[in-house]
């Protein structure tokens, strides 16, 4: 049972978006979401499930969840893991990200709420030496 797991507190790990430079010709205004490892200790099996969920023009709207695992994040790194585009920004865009770190399991729920992926929010990401929003 899931009650019955017990999930330490994740506190060196982080969930950033990040206006990406390169865009695309079809989406110019895009943004990299990474994950960072802010500590010295890497994490393994990390397990990101992603979807964005909100109302647009009066309308639900529900994406598809991504799934994906990574082996391996060093101490002090960082790794891209998805994509979001200009018309994503108007629904909240949520991360579950499960780990191990010393053999214990991590899990914490990230979330982007609604226009909050906007300039005026914006901080400098440490490690990745850019401006962005970032959740701890």
């Amino acid at each position: 049972m899931l009650k019955d797991i017990d999930f330490k507190k994740v506190t060196d790990l982080a969930v950033a978006v990040v206006p990406d430079e390169a865009g695309s010709p079809t989406d110019p205004e895009q943004y990299k979401v990474y994950l960072i490892n802010t500590g010295i200790e890497p994490i393994t099996s990390v397990m990101v499930s992603s979807h964005g969920y909100g109302t647009v023009d009066g309308k639900e709207v529900k994406t598809s969840a991504i799934r994906q695992l990574i082996e391996l994040i060093g101490g002090q790194q960082f790794i891209a893991v998805e994509i979001i585009t200009e018309e994503l920004k108007q629904i909240n865009n949520q991360f579950w990200v499960s780990y191990y770190q010393r053999g214990e399991l991590f899990d914490k729920k990230y979330v982007f709420v609604t226009e909050s992926i906007n300039e005026e929010f914006f901080t400098l990401i440490p490690l990745l030496g850019k401006k962005g929003v970032m959740i701890r």
